[in-house]
């Protein structure tokens, strides 16, 4: 193989600047980036959104359209500046010797040609081997990526597998030619967290398989613990640290890498005692970037007359592998010094119960057959859900896609009705009225925030009329200049300046956006808000200010919150007890302190397991869930989670598959659905330690 002879670094990128030209202005998207990745050496690449990270990957694959430009330093691969090459050459290494895998996987799909003709086409294209060979390598590599039956996958079309599914494919698609360099863009962000686990592994392993290289691009520092050798912090189109994980994650030396870990939930943060810190003020755009270092006007340690005074080049860390900075301070900055600017906050005391579900279902009637529809087949999306939601409480709903966590905030916001079952808000019985049928007070009394910030904004009104227009609806104010004039405190209450009520929402930012959405949620003063996934769209930095927003209005509200998530970390820091949803049931239920140690049931054993954590001294133990959720439409007998779980065979006389486990009281207010018996969960240790300082 003579891809593997080269010994020098595969990828070779020297003070890059590239540029987007527009009729008005040219746009510097990056500046003065520089980056080496050795072979087999996987690169993370972090920042938040607009920060260049996907502009370095299709500047490396020489991709960026008709307005991109670079303008200055230099790509080389395997030594060779990729500039150079000609359009034929450009066009046998794509491909072949960088591959790109990027965020949404139908995008690298064509939904009309099968699985394994889509594989077959790689090797056939580069490398002239015939259509037997090409079949043969394609069920090896789909073998790899660990999917079910590789001759029946290789038969299916592309709708047919799940998302995870064809990431898996699109991760074999691109290990087909066997490339030197692999470029992930974010390859796991629309991921059940489990399944983000298991695409994690083994893009892992076969780095370590077939001696790729990695360009791995993601928001999320506990991923890029978890895959990479090293890191590159971006910011405003500029690398601002670069180095070893151990030397960015344990010794950082700029104040944004510092700024970052401090937004984000690690084990031991807590929403009173020790809240996180948002990065204040907001991101630069490309043509207002300030002068000298890009991340002043944000930091905490900004000098005037120094920190703006000129370019600010990278500053190599003495005494660490590879570690740069660019900041003039470092040297002077106490690291360790504990954050000043964290306030504690009494927690909201808890009251009576505002909402209480009894043994609700909700089953979905589906034709069994597209074109044959007399059979009748049942979707049981929520089986016997039982709990209540309390004052001011944070109840988080967490569990993968397809769990019931949205059927059942569909079924409280009356947007569907239940099958079964009650659903009693105060004293009230709201299961069987649709949304068309409930009063003004109802309407208000339950809202919601949604998880994209950009789809629930009209985008043909102004801010300030979508929130007057909310009010209109609950029926506050009698009168216009009332409606404005609380209009306006709603926007003081989400922390958005007054001139924002005649912005129209393309000129605003996701996080602004998301704080619209939570005004409007909270205009009617509603009794209960359904957060589904508030955060995930966002960038960490600002996730961390919209989380603590929300905690803020709720403990003035006394508001109950329902926070739906995948995301584990924020789940243990902001919210008191922690439902936890698999297939239609809930499988346990308690505080979060109980949730979160053991004994757990065996799928949330699972899932804590799967949370990737930016903290080196953590140690999980390592837990990956076999297998795709089953289908609502046709769940397995007995136990919903028996066919992943690590525990069944612990378990005599099948009972497992063949019983629906009964409720167990572990604890006051702590339930689970099992069958383990108590010597088993006895026997239970912890997923996640924090090694001792």
């Amino acid at each position: 193989m003579t891809k593997r002879d080269y010994d020098g670094p595969i990828l070779e990128i020297e003070k890059l600047s590239i540029s987007f030209f527009t009729r008005l202005r040219e746009i510097p998207a990056v500046m003065d980036f520089s980056v080496k990745v050795q072979p087999g050496e996987a690169m993370g690449l972090v920042g938040e959104s607009g920060c260049g990270k996907s502009t370095v990957a299709l500047g490396v694959m020489q991709d960026l359209g008709v307005n991109g430009r670079i303008v200055g330093g230099t790509i080389k691969f395997k030594g060779r500046d990729l500039s150079e090459m000609s359009a034929e050459e450009l066009r046998d290494i794509r491909g072949s010797e960088i591959a790109m895998i990027y965020q949404e996987p139908m995008a690298s799909l064509n939904p009309a040609m099968k699985i394994g003709k889509q594989l077959m086409e790689v090797p056939m294209i580069h490398e002239g081997i015939s259509a037997k060979a090409a079949y043969e390598r394609a069920l090896e590599v789909v073998t790899d990526v660990r999917l079910p039956d590789p001759k029946r996958m290789l038969e299916s079309y592309p709708h047919q597998l799940s998302g995870g599914q064809q990431q898996r494919i699109v991760i074999a698609m691109a290990l087909m030619a066997n490339p030197s360099l692999l470029i992930l863009d974010e390859p796991t962000t629309a991921l059940d967290v489990t399944v983000e686990a298991a695409v994690v592994d083994l893009v892992k392993d076969l780095g370590k398989k077939y001696g790729t290289s990695m360009l791995f691009i993601s928001h999320n520092l506990g991923l890029v613990l978890e895959t990479c050798d090293r890191l590159c912090v971006m910011y405003s189109g500029e690398a601002v640290e670069t180095g070893s994980i151990e030397d960015v994650f344990d010794e950082m030396q700029h104040p944004y890498t510092q700024a970052l870990f401090r937004s984000i939930p690690l084990p031991g943060a807590d929403k009173n005692a020790r809240p996180l810190v948002a990065i204040p003020g907001n991101f630069p755009l490309p043509h207002e970037r300030p002068p000298g270092c890009n991340f002043g006007p944000r930091c905490d340690y900004f000098e005037t007359g120094r920190c703006d005074a000129q370019d600010i080049r990278m500053h190599p860390v003495p005494g660490n592998d590879r570690h740069a900075t660019r900041c003039l301070r470092f040297q002077e900055i106490d690291w360790h010094a504990p954050v000043a600017r964290a306030e504690t906050t009494e927690s909201t005391a808890v009251g009576a119960p505002v909402l209480k579900i009894d043994r609700l279902k909700k089953y979905y009637e589906v034709a069994a057959n597209a074109l044959f529809s007399g059979h009748k087949k049942v979707v049981k999306a929520n089986e016997d859900l039982s709990f209540e939601a309390r004052e001011g409480e944070t109840l988080a709903i967490v569990g993968e896609s397809g769990c019931g966590k949205s059927t059942f905030a569909k079924v409280l916001m009356g947007l569907e009705t239940a099958t079964d079952g009650a659903i009693r808000l105060d004293n009230a019985d709201i299961e069987g009225i649709p949304i068309e049928k409930r009063g003004t007070d109802l309407v208000s009394s339950v809202q919601m925030v949604f998880q994209n910030p950009f789809d629930t904004l009209n985008p043909s009104m102004s801010v300030g009329r979508q929130i007057m227009r909310a009010l209109e609806i609950f029926g506050v104010g009698a009168t216009d200049a009332e409606r404005r004039a609380r209009m306006l405190e709603l926007l003081d209450l989400v922390k958005l300046p007054r001139a924002f009520a005649d912005r129209m929402p393309r000129q605003l930012s996701g996080g602004q956006k998301q704080r619209v959405g939570i005004a409007r949620a909270f205009a009617g003063g509603a009794r209960i808000v359904v957060a589904d996934e508030p955060v995930s769209a966002l960038d960490v930095s600002v996730q961390a200010a919209v989380t603590d927003l929300l905690m803020e209005i709720q403990r003035e509200e006394k508001t109950t919150l329902l926070f739906i998530s995948h995301d584990l970390s924020i789940v243990r820091y902001l919210s008191d007890r922690v439902m936890v949803m698999y297939l239609g049931h809930v499988v346990e239920l308690g505080t979060t302190d109980q949730v979160f140690s053991p004994p757990y049931h065996p799928y949330t054993e699972a899932l804590l397991s799967a949370v990737p954590i930016a903290d080196t001294s953590v140690k999980k133990k390592h837990i990956v869930l076999e297998g795709d959720i089953p289908s609502a439409m046709n769940p397995p007998s007995g136990c919903p989670f028996q066919t992943r779980c690590r525990w069944k065979t612990e378990v005599p006389g099948g009972i497992c598959e063949s019983e629906v486990p009964p409720i167990r009281r572990l604890a006051e207010g702590h339930q689970i659905k099992c069958h383990l018996s108590d010597d088993m969960l006895a026997r239970m240790e912890p997923v996640i330690k924090i090694a001792a300082e």
